[in-house]
């Protein structure tokens, strides 16, 4: 699912990008990056991904939070 999805949100107008994480433990933090508010709130209401949405909460996951923020700045170094 979580692969279909990741090619799902890619088609998304709005879409910049996503960085996913996953520890030893399962604890897991996945972070999608869009152009505007709209854009997040038009995937959230995509058919598709409400199912999964009510999959992951149903079935998936004991908890899980989601966050919106807003990045004004970022920088790192290239190895």
């Amino acid at each position: 699912m979580a692969e279909h999805m990741l090619a799902l949100v890619a088609e998304q107008p709005g879409f910049l990008g996503a960085e996913s994480v996953r520890g030893a433990d399962g604890f897991g933090l996945t972070v999608s990056y869009w152009t505007s508010e709209a854009a997040i709130a038009a995937w959230r209401a995509q058919a598709e991904h409400r199912l999964a949405q009510h999959a992951g909460r149903s079935r998936w996951y004991e908890h899980y939070e989601i966050r919106v923020a807003r990045v004004e700045r970022a920088h790192g170094k290239a190895d």
